[in-house]
C-alpha cells in the first residue's frame, strides 16, 4: 500500500491559516450597558441607518468605531454600500448599517435575559 505524499510547507501553512480563521467569531452577543450602544441598537432595530444617522442617534462623531465595538461584542452589523447622489449631484456610495436576522435573534435573547436584572433609576 502506498503512503500519501507528505504535504509541502506551503500546503501546511495554508491549512494552519485556514483553521485559525474559524475561531475569530464570537458565538453570542455579550450585551452592553453603554448608552451610545443602546441608542444605536434601538435605532438599528427600527430600520437601517446611514453613518451620519448613527453619529447623530448615538451622540458621537465616530459611528464606524461604535459599530466596530458592537461587532467585537458579537454582532455582525453589515455595512451595505448604496449608490446615491449627494447634494451637489455627484455620485457617491455611502454605507448603510443594518442588523442581520442573527443579530436580531441575539439581541432578543440578550434583552430577555437582561429583564431579569432590571436596574432601578432614580
Amino acid at each position: 500500500m502506498k503512503k500519501a505524499p507528505a504535504p509541502t510547507k506551503t500546503q501546511e501553512a495554508f491549512q494552519t491559516t485556514k483553521q485559525q480563521t474559524y475561531f475569530t467569531k464570537i458565538a453570542h452577543f455579550l450585551g452592553t450597558e453603554n448608552p451610545r450602544h443602546l441608542r444605536t441598537i434601538t435605532a438599528l432595530l427600527a430600520r437601517p441607518r446611514r453613518r451620519e444617522d448613527v453619529d447623530s442617534t448615538a451622540g458621537c462623531s465616530n459611528g464606524p468605531e461604535l459599530i466596530a465595538e458592537l461587532r467585537r461584542r458579537g454582532l455582525e452589523v453589515p455595512c451595505m454600500r448604496v449608490h446615491f447622489r449627494d447634494r451637489d449631484g455627484k455620485a457617491c456610495c455611502p454605507g448603510v448599517y443594518s442588523f442581520t436576522a442573527r443579530d436580531r435573534r441575539l439581541i432578543a435573547i440578550w434583552k430577555a435575559n437582561r429583564k431579569g436584572t432590571a436596574h432601578v433609576v432614580n
